[in-house]
């Protein structure tokens, strides 16, 4: 593949960035089990994310999860009740455009897409453990571990994420969906 076909200046690229990231915001919004405190699972909303890495690389699959990271925070903040702004930053940081933004690093596994995918929802847990252990467990789970809690309360919803997403990303493949587009 080209530079130019996994540049941002194609204005093709630019077009299925805005698509992919479309139909992950709607398909974030079909749930199938939300969680009280943030976190949910979702009808394999990650999947366009990681396809479009898969597609057009990681930068390109980095950016587009950034920028559907912002907009997971735009249609439903949710923000620490902290009394330090710059913990909220970076809880905030951690959930959203960070956490999103590494299902693009699964365009470095472009050759094997169901390890990029494994690779990519189990990055985003890690980020998502890191923001519980160190913000979310001092606010909810008082007298806690707080790395068993955020294992606990975020595997809880990653885990199905996880299976959905690598699930349908096998199913892509094997119907040869995915790499007619690759």
């Amino acid at each position: 593949m080209s530079k130019y076909q996994q540049s941002f200046k194609n204005p093709r690229v630019l077009a299925e960035i805005a698509i992919f990231t479309a139909l992950a915001t709607v398909l974030s919004t079909i749930i199938v089990y939300p969680l009280p405190q943030g976190g949910s699972v979702t009808l394999a909303s990650m999947v366009p994310i990681i396809w479009l890495a898969l597609r057009r690389g990681t930068k390109v699959g980095v950016a587009t999860g950034i920028l559907y990271g912002f907009i997971q925070f735009a249609m439903l903040p949710y923000i620490a009740p902290v009394t330090d702004p710059i913990v909220a930053l970076i809880q905030v940081l951690l959930d959203y455009p960070i956490a999103f933004g590494v299902l693009g690093l699964a365009g470095y596994f472009h050759k094997y897409p169901v390890v990029g995918a494994a690779i990519g929802v189990s990055l985003r847990f890690v980020m998502s453990f890191l923001s519980g252990a160190f913000i979310w467990a001092g606010i909810y789970a008082v007298g806690l571990d707080p790395y068993v809690y955020s294992s606990v309360y975020n595997g809880s919803y990653m885990l199905p994420e996880l299976i959905i997403t690598v699930f349908v990303v096998f199913l892509l493949q094997a119907s040869k969906t995915l790499r007619a587009y690759l």
